[in-house]
C-alpha cells in the first residue's frame, strides 16, 4: 500500500503575504476552470469560474495590491542580485529569474494603476456581483440576464471570460512568481512537536512571512498555528470526524518545518 504524500500548511506571517496568499489561491480557482475546455458547456463550472473572477475583483478593491506587489518585487530582485557575488551560486539560473520578475514588474506597471477600471465599470458583472450577496440571488428568475449568457455557446463565454481573467495577470502572475521565490528561498529542516507542541523564535534582524509545516500524510493530525513574525506556536491537533470538536494529540510529531523570508 502507498505512503500518503505529506500534507502541506501554510501560514503568513504577515498581512501582504496573507493577501498574496488569498490572491493566489483564487487566481488557482480561476485558471482551473477557465483552462479545462470540458467544463464550459456546463453552466454550472461557468458560475464557478465567474465567482472566483467575482472574488478577485473584491480582494483587490482592499488596499492598494498592485503597489505592494511593485515592493515586493523590488525587494526580491535586490535580494537576489546580492546573491550573484556569493560562492556556489548558479549565476545564470540566478539572472533568470531576476530577469521573470523585472518582466513582471514591467508587465504590471504598464497595466497602470487603473487597470481594474474596465471590470469594475461592466455593468454585467456588477449585476452578477450584486445579486451574488445573496444567498441564491443569481438564479434565472433574480438575474435572467446572467441565465442568457450561460445558455450562449461555450466558446463564446470563455472567450469573454479569458478576456475578463486578462486584465489580472499581471497581478497575479507576478505574485505566483514572488510565492515561488519565496517558498524555494528557504530550507526545510525537519521538527518535533513534544506532546504536540511547538515553539519557535525568530530573528529579530530577518523577519519572516511565511511557514511552511509539512505533516505525513497518514497522521489524522493538522498543525494550529498562531504568532507573529518573531516569534510562533504551534499545535497539532487530532481529527475525529466532521461533527467532533478536535483535540490536541499528546503524542510527538515529526514534521518538516521551512521559514521563508
Amino acid at each position: 500500500m502507498a505512503v500518503p504524500a505529506a500534507v502541506l500548511y501554510e501560514q503568513p506571517l504577515n498581512e501582504r503575504m496573507r493577501n498574496f496568499l488569498r490572491l493566489e489561491f483564487i487566481y488557482r480557482q480561476a485558471c482551473h476552470h477557465n483552462d479545462d475546455s470540458l467544463c464550459w458547456p456546463d453552466a454550472w463550472s461557468t458560475r464557478a469560474a465567474v465567482t472566483a473572477l467575482l472574488d478577485l475583483l473584491a480582494i483587490t478593491a482592499r488596499g492598494d495590491t498592485r503597489t505592494d506587489v511593485l515592493k515586493e518585487l523590488d525587494r526580491q530582485m535586490t535580494t537576489l542580485r546580492d546573491y550573484q557575488s556569493r560562492p556556489g551560486v548558479d549565476v545564470n539560473r540566478l539572472r533568470a529569474i531576476v530577469a521573470t520578475l523585472a518582466e513582471r514588474r514591467e508587465a504590471l506597471n504598464a497595466a497602470g494603476a487603473n487597470y481594474l477600471q474596465r471590470l469594475r465599470d461592466n455593468e454585467f458583472l456588477a449585476a452578477v456581483k450584486h445579486r451574488s450577496t445573496i444567498p441564491g440571488g443569481t438564479c434565472e428568475f433574480d438575474l435572467p440576464a446572467y441565465t442568457h449568457w450561460l445558455g450562449l455557446p461555450g466558446e463564446q463565454r470563455q472567450q469573454e471570460f479569458e478576456a475578463w481573467l486578462a486584465v489580472f495577470r499581471p497581478l497575479c502572475d507576478s505574485v505566483s512568481d514572488l510565492l515561488w521565490v519565496t517558498r524555494e528561498n528557504a530550507r526545510p529542516r525537519r521538527e518535533l512537536a513534544s506532546a504536540g507542541q511547538f515553539h519557535v523564535t525568530f530573528e529579530r534582524d530577518q523577519p519572516l512571512q511565511l511557514l511552511r509545516i509539512a505533516v505525513p500524510g497518514e497522521l489524522p493530525l493538522y498543525p494550529e498555528v498562531s504568532g507573529n513574525q518573531m516569534r510562533c506556536s504551534l499545535r497539532f491537533l487530532r481529527w475525529g470526524q466532521a461533527g467532533q470538536r478536535p483535540t490536541q494529540t499528546t503524542e510527538d510529531v515529526n514534521f518538516v518545518l521551512t521559514c521563508c523570508s
